[in-house]
């Protein structure tokens, strides 16, 4: 069962790709140990983004992959809120539905690699805070040790085409630009 202890978050769009950060994220929310948010123009912008990237995938079989992820979270999908919008100021205002969302879901953390488009001083006000990924994963990890092995383990498993070995996903997060997490889940791995 869920408690009012665990945190409420927002999911950026530049966390929700690339798939393999998306992939530890969502295995870690699958134990139970955060609550996860997004919207509809968050996915539209990671899915834009990657098929600008990638040629070789399909909008549809990314719909797939936002479909799955709204049918194994069902509350984590956060309607619109225009009025809210139009009053928000950041430095780019493309960002302003990130952290309408975020005001919505009554979440208190935005994780994004993107910290400069969500000012502290600002955020305050709402008593939100931008962090970086490789920031809440390892405190994530931290509180939540075997959890957290088991989401991790649960990855690696999952993955079958082509299947990937415990190092080829650590190495995927390091390219990730997750460093710390990747650390601490090795120690906890050699234990």
């Amino acid at each position: 069962m869920k408690s009012d202890l665990e945190p409420i978050v927002v999911l950026d769009a530049c966390v929700l790709y690339p798939a393999p950060m998306r992939d530890l994220l969502l295995y870690l929310a699958s134990q139970k140990i955060y609550h996860p948010k997004w919207s509809a123009e968050i996915n539209e912008e990671w899915v834009r983004n990657l098929l600008l990237n990638r040629s070789d995938l399909s909008n549809a079989q990314l719909q797939k992959t936002v479909n799955a992820m709204n049918r194994a979270f069902p509350e984590a999908n956060i309607r619109k809120a225009p009025s809210i919008i139009k009053q928000l100021i950041l430095p780019d205002p493309n960002d302003r539905h990130v952290l309408a969302t975020t005001i919505k879901s009554k979440a208190k953390k935005i994780i994004t690699a993107n910290l400069k488009d969500f000012p502290t001083n600002y955020l305050q006000q709402f008593n939100i805070q931008a962090q970086h990924p490789d920031k809440f994963l390892p405190e994530l990890i931290d509180t939540y040790p075997e959890q957290s092995i088991t989401a991790f383990h649960q990855q690696v498993n999952n993955l079958k085409n082509p299947p990937l070995s415990t190092e080829d996903v650590l190495n995927s997060l390091n390219k990730c630009g997750l460093e710390q997490t990747v650390l601490i889940l090795k120690d906890l791995l050699d234990k």
